[in-house]
């Protein structure tokens, strides 16, 4: 959306609230002033924005998060325009925060609602790119564990919620079916967490094949780097599939607990595994249809709906096109 709006307005200023961890892959993209917010910080953060935003008028705020702390953060904005989701979406009180809304819409992928922000301004015309520029230092990290052209495997295997979180010894039979069948390099990539790092000494334990281990070991920036050189991405509802999608990757998400069709990797919901619908049938006794869009099906067993083969299937299938240049 912002890559949008700078294409329509090329002389337009952009200032960007935005949280403490994404700010550190997202200060990446040039011509974006960035206000880095901890959410931890408490009042203390919420004072020390309040002092940087002092005495600053802008035209437009876009309130583009519907959590109650970012629509405090919004009060500390002066404009005239503060536009925000209908009143249907406005969830958590949004709509008390704003004075113009987008329009109403049905169920839709988060990036189309997201677009909706820029056709209320009058821009219509998407562009689908995010071209979140590459650090040397971080393109010479891949390169390092992807110097040739290998096909390469990438597992990114945690979500920040555990119940979307697939078993170990599936991720291990995709790892060496990957190894055996197509003499793919497989990594596994994550964060420094305690769950991440469990789920990785699993893997590495259930695998009969060699995997290289990089979890907890790199930046944002890094990962990027490293997802850009990849063939092929294997992870649950997370935000390395979005990383992926952006730099032009494959994803094999896997999606029980989440709706794909709200939250998946935009450009390869077709390469996804998808059990919503069983999730809702078997947890909830409804129809997908009967169950809120937003609605998170995070039960112990739900990602047991997919299978190893499942992830075989779309694995085998991507490794039959031709490899992306």
């Amino acid at each position: 959306m912002l890559r949008t709006l700078q294409a329509a307005w090329p002389a337009t200023r952009f200032t960007w609230i935005i949280g403490k961890l994404e700010h550190k892959l997202l200060s990446l993209v040039p011509d974006v002033e960035f206000i880095s917010y901890d959410k931890r910080g408490g009042f203390a953060e919420f004072r020390r924005v309040r002092a940087l935003l002092a005495g600053r008028r802008f035209d437009v705020l876009l309130h583009m998060q519907l959590a109650f702390r970012a629509s405090l953060l919004s009060t500390l904005v002066r404009a005239p325009v503060k536009l925000g989701f209908d009143r249907a979406r406005a969830r958590e009180l949004q709509w008390l925060f704003t004075n113009h809304r987008i329009h109403a819409a049905g169920n839709q992928h988060v990036l189309d609602g997201l677009f909706g922000f820029a056709e209320a301004l009058g821009v219509h015309d998407r562009q689908l790119r995010w071209d979140i520029p590459v650090p040397a230092a971080a393109a010479a990290y891949a390169e390092r564990l992807v110097p040739d052209r290998r096909p390469t495997l990438v597992i990114s295997a945690c979500s920040s919620h555990s119940l979307r979180n697939w078993r170990a010894e599936h991720y291990a039979a995709v790892a060496d079916h990957a190894a055996r069948a197509h003499g793919m390099r497989v990594i596994l990539a994550g964060g420094p967490g305690p769950v991440e790092r469990a789920m990785a000494d699993a893997i590495v334990a259930a695998a009969r094949l060699p995997v290289l281990d990089q979890v907890g070991k790199d930046t944002l920036p890094e990962l990027l780097g490293l997802l850009a050189r990849a063939s092929v991405l294997l992870t649950p509802d997370s935000g390395p599939a979005h990383m992926a999608t952006a730099v032009g990757t494959p994803v094999i998400g896997l999606y029980a607990a989440t709706r794909l069709v709200r939250c998946g990797p935009y450009f390869s919901r077709s390469s996804c595994i998808d059990r919503y619908a069983d999730a809702a049938r078997r947890f909830l006794g409804r129809e997908p249809e009967q169950v809120a869009w937003t609605y998170k099906i995070e039960r112990p067993g739900v990602m047991d709906l997919i299978q190893p083969a499942d992830v075989i299937d779309k694995l085998d299938a991507l490794m039959r096109q031709p490899p992306r240049r």
